[in-house]
């Protein structure tokens, strides 16, 4: 759902209820500028971040793990993009 902030000022508690909902665009002069979500949703967007550390510190279960996984049908075209490396 998209809505200009005048909008959303005039139905802010609608519009926030909706956003528990869905999220709910908030634009300016045309343009996105703003997303109001539930903050269920915010938290897990937030869960889903990367973490990244160094090969080093990962465990071996965690080695095990990457050791055994397959890419799944319909990926197999990504191989090319390795044809170069050299490892």
């Amino acid at each position: 759902m998209r809505v200009t902030t005048a909008d959303f000022i005039k139905n802010y508690g609608t519009l926030a209820d909706k956003a528990l909902a869905e999220p709910v665009t908030i634009t300016k002069n045309g343009r996105d500028r703003l997303v109001v979500m539930s903050a269920s949703e915010y938290e897990r967007l937030l869960r889903r971040d990367r973490r990244v550390v160094l090969a080093e510190e990962l465990s071996g279960e965690e080695l095990a793990l990457i050791a055994q996984a397959e890419v799944p049908p319909g990926y197999e075209h990504l191989d090319a993009e390795l044809a170069d490396w050299k490892f």
